[in-house]
């Protein structure tokens, strides 16, 4: 879908000026519904709406509502005001529309886009994730005593799918939904991560019982790849899960799986790694920091859709 040249190169231009860790903007979708508006002095502001539908056994429910609609906008350089004229006129455009319970409204924008974030706060949305990339180095400390860390197994299945369905549990309060068929979503991807010669998953273990895990994956951003319209060409460590038994958290297994993952991906070679974590959770919104991590994107959600105002 094209939008006016001038208005794409503005919007390239502040994309640049807000984040130097940005990559640069790609087009607009090429699939989508256009929704259009003007500023108070005639400058005009687009965006593109896409749907994506998620049945019950669709992994993507861990994290994201079933009837998800999703702006793409393109304000340019029109900063608080070309935003919200533009949130106004989607607004108007889901009066023809008919979202259940299990749906939101989600924009995906640059975390250090103050004048944007005042305008997604005005009209209802919540930063429900983040996209944060490693830019410090946490000062290591010694694990505790009685603490090791070492490579998942095949056998180590069960606890491992039990801390994660624990975990996806304790999200459910603060961020995304309960999903009771958690255990089923969450599965299979364990399964394929423990069938590798060499798992990128580990666990800690405190007096030789399991008590926290860590899965990883190696991900590359290529030129016209879906991730390099979030991350900088590279090969990227990307950290899936930090997981840590109930009663346990807080203790320090977290950072002790850390500094092997990413002293691991150091070694391998990474460009840089990256995860999501959500602003809303208590727990993981110090942790990720502390460890060096800073959000790059940040998903402004509203739950159920028609709740954007």
């Amino acid at each position: 879908m094209e939008i006016e040249k001038a208005l794409f190169d503005a919007h390239r231009t502040r994309f640049a000026a807000i984040d130097r860790l940005l990559p640069e903007a790609p087009p607009p979708p090429v699939a989508g519904e256009r929704v259009d508006a003007a500023t108070a002095s005639g400058i005009q502001v687009t965006g593109v709406v896409q749907r994506q539908l998620h049945g019950p056994d669709d992994v993507p429910l861990l994290w994201s509502a079933a009837d998800v609609r999703q702006l793409f906008p393109f304000i340019g350089d029109t900063g608080t005001e070309g935003m919200d004229v533009l949130l106004r006129a989607w607004r108007t455009w889901m009066d023809a529309e008919s979202p259940g319970e299990d749906s939101s409204c989600v924009v995906n924008w640059p975390s250090r886009d103050a004048e944007a974030i005042r305008a997604l706060l005005d009209h209802g949305l919540v930063p429900m994730s983040a996209l944060a990339v490693r830019t410090g180095r946490h000062r290591e400390e010694p694990a505790d005593d009685g603490v090791t860390v070492r490579r998942a197994r095949p056998d180590d299945f069960d606890e491992v799918l039990a801390m994660a369905v624990s975990t996806h549990d304790y999200i459910g309060q603060v961020a995304t939904r309960h999903r009771p068929n958690a255990d089923a979503l969450l599965a299979p991807g364990l399964e394929r991560a423990l069938d590798k010669d060499t798992p990128l998953l580990w666990l800690a273990e405190r007096d030789g019982e399991v008590a926290a895990f860590a899965h990883a994956a190696w991900i590359a951003s290529t030129p016209g790849s879906a991730e390099a319209e979030l991350l900088p060409h590279g090969r990227w460590g990307y950290v899936n899960n930090v997981v840590t038994m109930p009663g346990l958290r807080g203790s320090g297994l977290g950072q002790a799986l850390m500094s092997v993952v990413h002293k691991e991906f150091d070694a391998d070679g990474a460009d840089g790694t990256y995860l999501y974590y959500n602003p809303t959770n208590p727990l993981s919104s110090v942790f990720w920091h502390r460890q060096g991590y800073r959000p790059l994107w940040t998903s402004w959600e509203v739950h159920p859709a028609s709740a954007l105002r």
